[in-house]
C-alpha cells in the first residue's frame, strides 16, 4: 500500500485526508502539533453547516474525529525537517522517527511569528538563511548561530553541526525547551543587532559583547509549511509556498494547501485547497 503523509491538522489537511481515505489508494497519516491558528478563533459563524456559532477548537476536533472514524492515522509531533529517502521518496522527520511518504501535503498554516532584529532581513541572502540544509554547505569549517530555542532549532544546529566550525543557539531572551549535547554552544541574552557588511559579520547581544560569524540560520517555534518546503526545494516567495492549480509544488508528490499558499485566510478557502490537493494527490498515486 503506498503511504501518503499529511502536515497539519486543520482544515486543508483534513480535507485532503478524507479524499484520500476514501479512495483507498494509500494508508494515510496525519501528522499534528497542536490545533494551530484555529485555537485562536473564538466564533466562526461564515461556515456552511452551523445553525449557531463554532469555535475553532471544535471545528477542529469534529474534523479530526470525521477522519479518525474513516481510519485516517493521526500522530502527534513536531516535524522538523523534509528529506529523501534512498529511493527518492519524500520523508517527514519529526522529534521522534521517519515517515516516508509516496505523496505529502505541507498545510501547517502560514508563519505568524517573526522576530524584529535590527540587521536581519537586510542581511537575507548574504548570511541570513531560514534553511540549514540549503545553505550549510556555504559555511564550511566557519562559525554560526543559530535563532531558536526549540526542537526546530536544535534540529537546525545538528544539521550546521556536521560541517562548521562551532554552531552557537541563541535564544534571544527566551528558555531554551530542548536538551542540547556537548557540540552545541548557547546564549540567552536578547540580540541588539545582526551584523554586516557585504556579508553576515557578527551578531551583537545585551551587553555588548559581539559573537563573529558567517552565517544566522532563523529556527524560531516549530517549522511552517514554508520552511520545510525550502528544504526539498520547493519555492517560495514572501512566505507563501508557490503551487499549480492542482495544489503541486514541482517537486514530485509534494503538494501544498491552506495559509500556507498565501491568499485569503479563511476556512472554506483551506477546505477547498485540501480536496483539490487531495484529489491531485489519489491521481498522482494511480499514476505511480
Amino acid at each position: 500500500m503506498k503511504q501518503a503523509v499529511i502536515i497539519g491538522s486543520g482544515p486543508a489537511g483534513i480535507s485532503a485526508a478524507l479524499y484520500l481515505q476514501r479512495s483507498g489508494k494509500a494508508e494515510v497519516t496525519v501528522i499534528s502539533n497542536g490545533v494551530g491558528a484555529l485555537a485562536r478563533a473564538e466564533k466562526i459563524e461564515n461556515y456552511y453547516g452551523f445553525e449557531e456559532p463554532v469555535s475553532g477548537e471544535e471545528l477542529h476536533r469534529r474534523g479530526v474525529a470525521g477522519a479518525k472514524r474513516l481510519g485516517v492515522k493521526f500522530v502527534e509531533d513536531e516535524v522538523v525537517s523534509l528529506d529523501f529517502e534512498s529511493d527518492l521518496r519524500l520523508s517527514a522527520v519529526t522529534r521522534q522517527g521517519r515517515y516516508p511518504a509516496d505523496v505529502l501535503l505541507l498545510a501547517t498554516g502560514a508563519a505568524r511569528k517573526s522576530v524584529n532584529i535590527p540587521g536581519l532581513r537586510e542581511a537575507e541572502g548574504r548570511g541570513v538563511s531560514y534553511c540549514a540544509v540549503c545553505d550549510a554547505f556555504f559555511h564550511r569549517g566557519k562559525d554560526v548561530c543559530v535563532i531558536g530555542s526549540g526542537e526546530y532549532a536544535l534540529h537546525e544546529a545538528l544539521v550546521l553541526a556536521n560541517t562548521s566550525a562551532s554552531v552557537t543557539i541563541l535564544t534571544n531572551g527566551e528558555e531554551l525547551t530542548t536538551e542540547l549535547p556537548e557540540n552545541i554552544r548557547c546564549r540567552k541574552e536578547k540580540i541588539l543587532s545582526v551584523n554586516s557588511g557585504n556579508v553576515v559579520e557578527g551578531v551583537t547581544l545585551e551587553g555588548g559583547e559581539t559573537l563573529a560569524c558567517t552565517g544566522v540560520f532563523v529556527a524560531m517555534g516549530i517549522a511552517d509549511s514554508g520552511a520545510l518546503a525550502r528544504k526539498v526545494g520547493a519555492v517560495v516567495e514572501n512566505g507563501r509556498i508557490q503551487v499549480r492549480e492542482d495544489m503541486s509544488t514541482g517537486i514530485p508528490g509534494l503538494y501544498a494547501a491552506g495559509d500556507c499558499t498565501g491568499g485569503m485566510l479563511q476556512v472554506y478557502k483551506a477546505v477547498n485547497e485540501g480536496a483539490m490537493a487531495g484529489l491531485a494527490m489519489i491521481g498522482y498515486l494511480r499514476e505511480k
